[in-house]
């Protein structure tokens, strides 16, 4: 009796589902387990495939509602169970087959990347995942019907029936986006903003302020120990010393000079871009061949392979100053604080370029920015050309650039013909250079003017490629030919590709020279090509690069 309760129960269940959305929602259910440009750990394909087939099944009821409003006649009672349950069965076959493939396409990419086979049982993980996905859901899906009809009742005695069914879906659309918005998507940034203030303020233990009082952090700096927060610390005391750069040239170098300024140390970004000048000022920051101004990442930190790099193709002859502008991580500063990095980015570039102008031109050193991810974004924002156009700085280096920097997009879409989106050339390469782990910017025969901008970018990135365009159309950068780090077996498809993207561009990780893991040695062939350092040969070059590459296999 309990057992046939159950299954009465079921069938019961089973007959309220749309059948049109079971297998449409199988369909998409099918297309998330394909790869896209990064390895998936487990929890995201099973959210990214959860959510595509409640994709896919609203769809099929949104379709079956339209058929309904239209009066369209529709099959008997009898014939639509039949259809259904050889619907569930075709389903249940096509999940099968590509959950059994799910795991191989997964490898395929990681075999391409150089890492191991993942190891576990990811399709039934996968499965049980994506299948609480769609039940939590439904849950949100029953809760916006019954919001719904209870508006569209309300508003039946002010206007037509119809016409208070779409007022009330506008209605129920807007009371759970502002709720989703206004109150669970600012109260989670709150939260995460207040926990990575925290962690940033903490002193690390393997840390202590520096004894050299011409370092940021010292007794005698503008900038406290405490001020310079817990990325800062590890900025101006980590990098190479001139005497390991020493060491490895055979030959007496300086100290290179970094000038922090943490998110804590004054109130203002302006003030903080002050402190930062005056700071670099005492320390002779303006004494050197080479200045940088680095825009951080979200957190405030500045890529070692980046930094490490440039000084010692500059002998420590070099000094680099940046500012911290947010607590929160890249992927969340992109979504929540992208003007406040502008307003910070912004303030420190002026601030430093207008005393760097000041200087006589022979005697002041040679100035570049530099940034990574959101800092390349910001780094982007923090000039305007009508203003240095009289008197430019010497270039800029920008790694893995975000979709939403403006300058990228319209650099890549007004690219030469014949070039790929993922490594574009741009009128010849005169003045922006592409490059990627297999071509330098030298490629190009055209003259590399005084101002240069160079980007470095792996086509694998997903924080480069991801475009929420992807939900209706094919991106570019997928057309052939394909980009030599991303799998063949890439395909896009509707809304599913731009789930898969987003996952990648919050949880993907990769080894360093794929993905957004930009490789100490291709930054060393971007810096040597932008900023041209004296007394290098590509032999030395080589070198340097295998120097770099066999400290990181160290330190795994």
């Amino acid at each position: 009796m309990v057992i046939s309760t159950g299954r009465l129960r079921l069938a019961l269940l089973f007959s309220r589902l749309s059948g049109v959305g079971l297998v449409l929602g199988t369909l998409l259910f099918a297309f998330s387990l394909t790869p896209s440009l990064l390895p998936r750990p487990l929890m995201p394909q099973g959210i990214v495939s959860g959510l595509s087939f409640t994709a896919g099944y609203a769809l099929g009821v949104a379709s079956h509602w339209a058929w309904a409003y239209l009066h369209i006649p529709e099959p008997n009672l009898r014939i639509e169970r039949k259809i259904k349950w050889v619907a569930a069965a075709i389903c249940t076959l096509v999940a099968g087959v590509f959950l059994w493939q799910a795991s191989e396409w997964q490898d395929s990419i990681r075999t391409l990347m150089g890492m191991a086979p993942a190891s576990g049982t990811r399709p039934f993980s996968i499965a049980l995942i994506a299948l609480a996905v769609f039940i939590f859901m439904l849950l949100i899906a029953y809760l916006f019907k019954r919001t719904f009809r209870l508006l569209s009742r309300k508003m039946a005695h002010i206007v037509p029936r119809r016409v208070s069914y779409v007022l009330g879906t506008i209605a129920a659309v807007a009371l759970f986006w502002s709720v989703l918005e206004g109150v669970i998507y600012s109260l989670a940034l709150q939260i995460a903003d207040r926990s990575y203030q925290q962690v940033d303020e903490l002193i690390q233990d393997d840390l202590s302020p520096p004894d050299n009082p011409m370092r940021p952090g010292s007794a005698e700096s503008l900038i406290s120990w405490e001020a310079l927060g817990s990325r800062g610390r590890r900025f101006v005391t980590q990098g190479p010393s001139g005497e390991q750069i020493g060491r490895y040239l055979d030959e007496e170098t300086p100290d290179p000079i970094r000038v922090y300024v943490g998110l804590n140390a004054a109130e203002t970004a302006q003030e903080r871009a002050e402190l930062a000048l005056a700071e670099l000022i005492r320390v002779d920051g303006f004494e050197r061949s080479v200045l940088v101004i680095a825009t951080p990442t979200g957190r405030g930190w500045v890529d070692p392979a980046a930094q490490d790099t440039v000084e010692y193709l500059h002998r420590g002859d070099i000094a680099t100053v940046a500012a911290q502008y947010s607590y929160l991580p890249s992927h969340l500063s992109l979504i929540a604080e992208g003007e406040y990095g502008v307003e910070s980015a912004r303030a420190l570039f002026t601030t430093v370029y207008d005393y760097w102008t000041t200087l006589p031109r022979d005697e002041r050193p040679r100035l570049y920015l530099f940034g990574l991810s959101l800092g390349a974004l910001n780094s982007d924002l923090s000039f305007d050309l009508y203003d240095i156009i009289e008197d430019p700085f010497h270039g800029a280096l920008w790694s893995g650039p975000p979709f939403r920097s403006e300058t990228w997009r319209t650099v890549t879409s007004d690219r030469d013909t014949g070039t790929p989106a993922w490594l574009p050339t741009f009128r010849g390469g005169s003045v922006v250079r592409f490059m990627n782990q297999h071509q330098g910017l030298q490629s190009s025969d055209t003259h590399w003017g005084d101002f240069r901008i160079a980007y470095l970018q792996y086509a694998s990135d997903p924080i480069t490629f991801f475009e929420p365009a992807a939900f209706w159309r094919e991106p570019d950068w997928m057309r052939e030919p394909r980009g030599p780090d991303v799998s063949p077996d890439l395909r896009w498809y509707p809304v599913v590709t731009m789930l898969q993207l987003l996952a990648d561009l919050a949880t993907g990780s990769s080894p360093p020279g794929f993905g957004h893991e930009i490789a100490a040695e291709d930054y060393i062939s971007a810096w040597a090509a932008l900023s041209e350092p004296a007394g290098w040969n590509e032999s030395q070059l080589t070198q340097l690069r295998e120097y770099f590459i066999q400290a990181r296999e160290m330190d795994l």
